[in-house]
């Protein structure tokens, strides 16, 4: 039997290391490595009462504790830094996030802003500094005890009065005179700048406080739901159609169907021009000024109408195949059809049409072009000509493109091009301001505005939950008209309202200038 001392020895032993167990276990005649696998099974599986785990000695550390130095850092800065916590957002009337691809105008220009300011603090060349660098001249600042080139200049032996005086880093050239009596006048009378770094209680240099602190333009709040929805059963949800268009006598004209129907924003009322017969509408479109009114059908054929009369007053010949788009330039009215052709007709004259293009590959689904351009790879039906800069040309591409181009026509070039990410279907530019509006198809069903040159995004705009394949603008040019293939025509308030001079006896409207 061993003694007490010698039996706590082994048992502290065995809880070190197994193989003092082992040694005890062979002394009873057991297996050592039979009786350590059950004692270590009894203790994983909870049998038994398991004894103590195992503790690894620790490493003695002889020093001092570590003691931070926070000298160097600026602790209100940092604080100011910290990001605040996220609000918790409700489950219940969450708002719907913004599509995919698009973000808002302030976003953009918070990401412009901050390029802005890394560039001004990584590449600007008047950083100031916050001590004097190093010059042969000023070298006996930088030693100690500093060294006299001067002997009529004080040493440490016998200080001025002037020992313990404060001298702010603009005036350091100043260190060193005798007596604040010999010190010249214009240090007295200049203050210390308070521009410099020294003095900075931000991480950021004076110029970048100053570009943040400048006054931002406004941004222009645009509603985000339309003011209006009206039903249009049986629109076509066809991208090579235009079956919607705004009169000048604010009058929308929309083709369903095998009719054609109209809408007076000013008062509400709905009116039924047209019914064709054994035949479907698949384009509409106002005259620039007057009640008269164009009709494509589906057979080819090309009616004109008397809104105001519900009469028709001719019906033009020419295509073989459906007439998708319709566009007016005084009394000439230009046709284009699935037959690859382009007539050109004078509603006055009696002949069916006075001169025909040919030259398209595919359906003729939009008019306005002067020049062959080639850049877009899928279909073409956006066309827009800029009111406010002449031979400027917007042109949007299909779901294989997603492209919106501006064309210079009087050069033949390309200006600009932007990737929307989705079909682009119509394009129109703003009658009163340098913007336009855009509507789009597969991925995103929504209509952007736009503000160009620099086509930022100042609104998008969702409600269609299918492609929105038709656009109409107001004769005041402040609303906009969208229809889609879910059969809803939306209205929305997109633009400014044309600026007025106020005069003593009244007010005017300012022409457009193009």
């Amino acid at each position: 039997m061993p003694s007490n001392g010698a039996a706590q020895s082994g048992a502290s032993a065995g809880r070190m290391n197994p193989s003092a167990s082992s040694a005890e276990a062979s002394d009873h005649g057991e297996n050592p490595t039979e009786a350590w696998r059950m004692a270590f099974g009894r203790t994983q599986q909870g049998e038994g009462t398991p004894g103590p785990s195992p503790r690894r000695k620790r490493q003695r550390i002889d020093g001092d504790r570590f003691i931070p130095s926070r000298s160097g850092r600026d602790l209100q800065a940092g604080f100011q830094l910290i990001p605040p916590p996220p609000r918790p957002t409700p489950q219940k009337g969450r708002p719907r996030s913004p599509p995919r691809g698009y973000r808002s105008q302030r976003s953009e220009e918070a990401d412009q802003t901050f390029r802005d300011l890394l560039r001004a603090e990584l590449f600007d060349d008047t950083v100031p500094h916050t001590s004097p660098r190093w010059t042969p001249e000023n070298d006996h600042r930088m030693r100690t005890p500093p060294r006299n080139t001067d002997p009529t200049l004080p040493t440490p032996s016998t200080p001025s009065k002037g020992l313990f005086q404060y001298v702010s880093p603009r005036h350091q050239h100043l260190v060193g005179l005798s007596t604040p009596k010999k010190t010249p006048q214009r240090a007295h009378s200049l203050l210390p700048d308070p521009t410099l770094d020294t003095y900075s209680t931000t991480p950021i240099t004076y110029n970048s406080q100053q570009m943040l602190l400048a006054p931002r333009r406004q941004h222009r709040t645009v509603a985000k739901v339309p003011f209006k929805v009206l039903d249009a059963p049986n629109l076509a949800e066809d991208f090579y159609l235009n079956l919607v268009d705004w009169g000048s006598k604010d009058v929308l004209a929309v083709g369903l169907g095998t009719g054609v129907f109209m809408y007076n924003a000013q008062n509400g009322k709905v009116a039924k021009l047209c019914t064709l017969e054994d035949d479907k509408v698949t384009s509409v479109a106002w005259i620039q000024k007057g009640t008269h009114i164009a009709v494509g059908t589906k057979k080819g054929l090309v009616q004109i109408w008397d809104a105001q009369k519900f009469k028709r007053l001719r019906t033009m010949t020419g295509h073989t195949a459906r007439v998708g788009s319709l566009a007016w330039n005084s009394h000439i009215l230009s046709t284009g059809s699935r037959d690859r052709s382009i007539l050109h007709r004078d509603v006055r004259a009696p002949d069916q049409w006075i001169r025909q293009l040919v030259g398209h590959k595919q359906e003729v689904c939009g008019l306005n072009p002067l020049f062959s351009f080639t850049e877009h790879i899928a279909a073409v039906k956006a066309l827009a000509w800029s009111p406010h800069q002449r031979g400027l040309l917007a042109s949007g591409g299909g779901t294989a493109d997603r492209r919106i181009i501006f064309h210079d026509t009087l050069r033949g070039t390309v200006r600009n091009d932007i990737d929307t990410g989705s079909q682009v279907c119509n394009l129109m530019w703003s009658k009163n301001s340098n913007e336009l509006v855009s509507t789009h198809g597969y991925i995103q069903n929504n209509l952007v505005v736009w503000k160009y040159p620099s086509m930022t995004r100042v609104a998008s705009l969702t409600g269609h939950t299918y492609r929105v394949l038709y656009l109409a603008m107001s004769p005041d040019g402040t609303q906009v008209v969208t229809g889609a293939g879910d059969e809803t025509l939306r209205f929305w308030e997109v633009f400014k309202p044309k600026p007025k001079v106020r005069l003593l006896g009244g007010s005017i409207e300012l022409p457009v200038i193009r």
